[in-house]
């Protein structure tokens, strides 16, 4: 009779224990958002700027919004956005641009990371952060005709809508 009582008084610390060490990964998941979720944020828009997720849904971008890894990021006619990603490379998109950010990807502990730009139409400056200055290689930037790889750390690029 002990026994079992022992028994099930094990199972149930072990079982407490268990659904409490679950809460709490939980709650620790939930109340720290993952950094794979952002690339960085809008520090500053101006006029019309819209973000363009993957799933087909946009949303009108404001100061303090959140740019995931894979946005599009549109103006309007005398618009622009500034944006900070989370290795501090820095862009400012222009007026009556689309700017696509295919990939990025930065691991702030190993400072190894990637990304992947696609200027569409319209122009914009990029002054790059730990990932452009420590792997120049990783980062890779688009145009409708060609494809810049890294080697300064402040460029401007511009491309024309296609025809």
């Amino acid at each position: 009779m002990i026994k079992s009582v022992v028994t099930t008084l094990c199972s149930l610390v072990l079982a407490c224990a268990t659904a409490n060490t679950l809460a709490q990964t939980a709650t620790t998941s939930a109340a720290k958002p993952q950094p794979e979720a952002r690339a960085g944020v809008l520090k500053s828009v101006r006029g019309d700027v819209r973000l363009l997720a993957p799933d087909g849904s946009m949303r009108t971008g404001k100061s303090g919004d959140v740019v995931a890894p894979i946005d599009r990021i549109v103006t309007g006619p005398d618009s622009g956005a500034s944006v900070v990603l989370r290795d501090g490379t820095k862009l400012v998109v222009g007026p009556s641009s689309r700017l696509d950010l295919k990939e990025f990807h930065f691991d702030s502990t190993t400072q190894d990371g990637g990304m992947l730009l696609s200027l569409l139409q319209g122009s914009a400056r990029m002054v790059t952060g730990l990932i452009g200055k420590t792997h120049p290689d990783a980062v890779r930037v688009e145009t409708p005709t060609a494809v810049i790889g890294i080697r300064g750390t402040d460029f401007i690029v511009q491309a024309d809508p296609q025809p």
